[in-house]
């Protein structure tokens, strides 16, 4: 697929630390996503397979996992997958006989979604106003998707919530919070405590006239958890999947290296009572 912007042409970003709100939030990701997809499917294609259900770089497969339920109680259930990307883990919900609805940010990620292939539905909307009626899901699961970018997580949760059936689970992945003290970076020089674990400001990639073209937000664990109990949900499990000795590869700041020594991952398990 011919990318949409040629990143070539395209200044540098600034990195920095700032705030950022939920509009200046949505409209930077969604940018990067959509120029940013070709490449990150290249790279990242092989290891998240094309219907396979990871639930971060470490690589935990939701096969071994289980966390959204045993896969044969997955059949006829009526799944939301939200920041699902080329719908991957979507695409493997439905080889379990499931009904998943994959929802994105960034139109050129769901055009990898129609390259691949495939009977799941596309839908493209901001995770904080979903356009779907109440009580209209099952499950709902997001791999890396939505929350680590979002100024308002609570948003985001109630709307999850919302459109949850009562019993429903919601389960979702996020860079864990410890690795916002240490430098992004997979070798030693990423090892060493470097900012302030409590230190929530933003981190923000900025054009030359100061716009946003990408920002991730910082929540500490108890954040997480305040946030979680805000949306409505009774967190029933954390996971912080350790890295296994199969994965010998790297993703941006995630390495064996340190994936040995401090978790890189967050998995949170959630139910709507």
């Amino acid at each position: 697929m011919e990318p949409i912007i040629q990143e070539s042409a395209l200044p540098e970003p600034e990195a920095t630390r700032r705030a950022a709100n939920v509009t200046e939030s949505s409209r930077a990701n969604r940018g990067w996503w959509d120029r940013n997809a070709d490449d990150y499917q290249v790279e990242h294609g092989t290891f998240l397979g094309d219907d396979r259900f990871v639930w971060g770089p470490e690589g935990l497969d939701e096969v071994e996992a289980e966390l959204l339920g045993p896969p044969e109680s997955l059949k006829g259930k009526d799944i939301l997958e939200i920041g699902a990307g080329a719908a991957q883990c979507s695409r493997w919900l439905l080889t379990q006989g499931a009904r998943p609805v994959a929802l994105d940010l960034s139109h050129r990620q769901l055009q990898h979604a129609l390259r691949i292939g495939g009977d799941v539905p596309l839908v493209q909307a901001d995770a904080g106003v979903l356009p779907f009626k109440d009580g209209s899901f099952d499950l709902a699961c997001s791999a890396y998707g939505a929350l680590p970018f979002v100024a308002d997580p609570v948003l985001v949760l109630k709307e999850v919530h919302r459109v949850l059936r009562p019993g429903g689970r919601f389960v979702f992945s996020a860079t864990h919070p410890i690795r916002w003290a240490f430098p992004d970076e997979p070798g030693p020089e990423g090892l060493s405590v470097a900012a302030s674990y409590f230190d929530r400001t933003p981190y923000v990639e900025q054009d030359e006239q100061g716009n946003a073209v990408y920002v991730e937000h910082h929540r500490t664990i108890g954040d997480r958890v305040r946030d979680i109990v805000a949306g409505g949900f009774r967190l029933i499990d954390i996971v912080e999947p350790e890295w296994p000795a199969w994965n010998t590869q790297e993703w941006g700041g995630w390495s064996p290296l340190r994936g040995n020594l401090i978790p890189g991952t967050a998995i949170y398990v959630c139910v709507r009572d």
